[in-house]
């Protein structure tokens, strides 16, 4: 299903995604590799058990990711021209291994390009909760976005 155009967008309205996504001590420890990140509180569980959390933490970028691509589908599939930056990005709880991260968007603002008639810029907010419910990651984002294509 593609996602939306800028005319499409309504302020104030809230999307919530579906399907959510569980993160797995593989997808984490992969993550972290790969972004060259040696944190031993994502990759040492020995280490770990002598901190206020006692298990590793999933990295918290790799949450960033899983609740914008969850946004995706919903929102920008097929319609982005480019993201345009991320604002006010917090985790205000951790991420462990096996929890299942769900996420919904906000859109807080649009506004049409100065500069392209073919498009406009959408800002959303992107809040990913886990299974619990509880607050994992929230973040501001704009987007460029195309509008739809006037008859000719």
């Amino acid at each position: 299903m593609p996602g939306k155009f800028y005319e499409d967008f309504v302020v104030g309205e809230v999307l919530r995604h579906q399907p959510g996504r569980t993160i797995t001590e593989s997808d984490n420890v992969l993550f972290t590799c790969l972004t060259m990140n040696p944190s031993s509180t994502h990759l040492d569980e020995e280490w770990m058990t002598g901190s206020e959390f006692r298990h590793r933490l999933v990295n918290s970028t790799l949450t960033l990711a899983v609740v914008v691509g969850l946004s995706v589908g919903d929102t920008i599939l097929g319609t982005s021209i480019a993201n345009l930056g991320f604002k006010e990005v917090e985790f205000p709880a951790p991420v462990f291994h096996g929890d299942t991260i769900s996420a919904e968007t906000r859109v807080l603002d649009k506004r049409d390009s100065r500069s392209r008639p073919d498009a406009g810029v959408v800002v959303f907010e992107h809040r990913g909760l886990n299974q619990r419910g509880a607050l994992v990651c929230r973040c501001q984002r704009a987007n460029l976005m195309r509008k739809r294509a006037l008859p000719s």
